[in-house]
Order: C-alpha cells, then sequence, then structure tokens
C-alpha cells in the first residue's frame, strides 16, 4: 500500500507530526469507522470518521467519532447555515477525489469549509482516515485541525 497520498503530502508540507496505521479494510463492514477501530485496536471515540454533507446546499466536511451520529441542527448552525443533510457517495467522491472509506479531511481536491467535533480535544492523539482505505493517520487533534482548516465544534448528537 502506498504511504504517499495527497492527504499525507500535505501534513509533511505543513511540518505536521503524524503516524500511519495500516489495516486490512472490510468493505463489507456495516461501519467502517468501527471496524477500523477494531482492527487498530483504538476506542471507537479516538477513531474519527469523515463525512461530506451539505449546509444549505453548499459542501462541507465533517469529522466526528466514529462511535456517534452528526447532528444535522449543530452542523448546521456550526456553518452558519440553517439546513444540512449528507451529500450523496457519489459526490463526495467526485468533491474530494477519495473514495468512500477513504475520503480524508486533509488534501481534498476542492477545500471546503470543514469541521470537527470538539470531543477530539479529549485525546492527546486521534485517528483520521489518511486518503486511502485500510489507511489511517495517528495526529495531534489541534494539528488535525489546523491542517484541515477546521473550526473545533460540537456536532454530535
Amino acid at each position: 500500500m502506498p504511504k504517499s497520498t495527497p492527504a499525507t503530502m500535505v501534513l509533511r508540507k505543513l511540518g505536521i507530526a503524524f503516524k500511519l496505521h495500516t489495516y486490512v479494510y472490510d468493505s463489507t463492514a456495516e461501519a467502517i469507522g468501527l471496524q477500523a477501530a477494531e482492527a487498530l485496536g483504538v476506542e471507537p471515540n479516538r477513531m474519527l470518521k469523515t463525512l461530506m454533507a451539505e449546509v444549505d446546499g453548499k459542501p462541507v466536511c465533517v469529522v466526528v467519532p466514529s462511535d456517534c451520529e452528526v447532528s444535522m441542527k449543530k452542523l448546521a448552525a456550526a456553518m452558519d447555515g440553517k439546513s444540512a443533510q449528507m451529500m450523496k457517495p457519489a459526490d463526495a467522491e467526485r468533491m474530494t477525489g477519495y473514495h468512500v472509506g477513504g475520503i480524508s479531511p486533509f488534501g481534498q481536491k476542492k477545500k471546503v469549509p470543514t469541521a470537527i467535533d470538539d470531543s477530539a480535544l479529549t485525546h492527546v492523539t486521534v485517528f483520521v482516515n489518511g486518503g486511502q482505505r485500510g489507511l489511517q493517520i495517528e495526529i495531534d487533534p489541534n494539528d488535525a485541525a489546523l491542517a484541515a482548516g477546521a473550526k473545533l465544534t460540537p456536532v454530535v448528537a
């Protein structure tokens, strides 16, 4: 598996420290983030999932613990909008340049507003997708927010 993706290139360019972890991706898993957490032996609340949504019709990226659901109401409020909904997988792939199951908040094809749930700050490091199925980046949550240009805000239900 190549260890260089647009996500890792962005982090290296910014001089941000991170560790890569690989695991066997299970495309049949009901919850991809939970499967990644189990495969790597990480608490599900440290394994963050990257989701693409739309707030008032505009694309946004939202990063939440793998064992949580996004509150569309909180996401819309965090992005100064009225309503939010999940983006269709094909649209998410086209917008980010990544495949579903491998979407990273770093190095997306098109830069969009990003929110990371502030619960990430309760951990010294968190895991986010490295831009490829089966590749996770372990990173300080503040560095993750910096690299993604994200706001840390409550967005879970």
